[in-house]
């Protein structure tokens, strides 16, 4: 292999590298703890059970939504985890809307992931805007 035809390879790998590594990230990339949706089980239990129901299919007080399935996935398609974060700290629970502090209802959000099926990975997921904003919802991988 001559030297520019080498040099173009490494051009086209590293290029190749780059796209990867800043691909967005997903909700399919482990982005919350086990150990945090325990706890957002808990405040779901506490707080959301009696509207969304207990396998989160939704229907309780005034229809509320599906927290799973493809309903789910179908109304946040293309969104972030901020955009249901925000929705829910500003209008949940209905009956107390904004009572719950961030830590709270992300350990929620990290509850409905796993119900989800979505992977757990090592770290909890934050409440920063930034880091939320820039985790897409996508049906599949």
């Amino acid at each position: 292999m001559t030297k520019s035809k080498a040099l173009g390879l490494l051009a086209v790998m590293m290029a190749a590298g780059a796209a990867q590594a800043q691909a967005p990230r997903t909700q399919w990339d482990g982005v919350y703890s086990d150990e945090q949706s325990r706890k957002g089980a808990a405040q779901y239990a506490q707080h959301c059970v009696s509207c969304h129901g207990e396998d989160l299919t939704g229907g309780g007080v005034e229809s509320a939504p599906p927290l799973t399935g493809s309903k789910f996935l179908a109304r946040w398609q293309d969104q972030t985890l901020n955009d249901v974060f925000e929705l829910t700290i500003k209008s949940m629970p209905q009956d107390a809307p904004g009572s719950l502090a961030r830590d709270q209802q992300i350990d929620i959000l990290a509850f409905i992931l796993a119900k989800n099926n979505f992977p757990a990975g090592t770290n909890d997921l934050p409440s920063r805007a930034d880091i939320l904003g820039a985790i897409k919802i996508v049906g599949r991988r």
